[in-house]
C-alpha cells in the first residue's frame, strides 16, 4: 500500500506538521493504528517531561541511591531502593555470589 505525506495539526501547540510516508510505513510495521496527535517537538517535550526515552528507568534524572551495609561482608554500599530493615541487603559482589548459589 503506497503511503503519501499527510499534513496533521498538533493537539498541543496547534502547528501543522508532516506525517511522512516513511513514518506512516514505520507506524504500520509497528502495528500502530492511530496517527500521531503531536508534532515531533511536542512529542519529544512530552517524553522528556515524563522522564522517558522509552527505556527502563526513564533515562532522565539522577537515580536516588540509599546507603546500606552489606549483610555478608559489612561493606558500605548504595542501593537503588530504600532498605526496609526486615531483609538482608548485599553489596554488588555479595549479591552476585548469592544469586549464583541459587542457579
Amino acid at each position: 500500500m503506497p503511503y503519501t505525506d499527510k499534513q496533521l495539526t498538533c493537539q498541543d501547540c496547534g502547528t501543522e506538521f508532516t506525517f511522512s510516508a516513511e513514518d506512516q510505513e514505520f507506524f504500520a510495521q509497528k502495528g500502530y493504528t492511530n496517527e500521531p496527535r503531536r508534532c515531533p517537538t511536542c512529542r519529544q517535550a512530552r517524553r522528556s517531561s515524563r522522564g522517558g526515552g522509552g527505556s527502563y528507568g526513564g533515562g532522565g534524572g539522577a537515580r536516588t541511591m540509599y546507603p546500606a551495609v552489606c549483610a555478608t561482608c559489612g561493606t558500605q554500599t548504595e542501593l537503588p531502593f530504600q532498605p526496609r530493615g526486615d531483609r538482608p541487603v548485599y553489596c554488588r559482589d555479595c549479591f552476585a555470589k548469592t544469586r549464583e548459589a541459587y542457579r
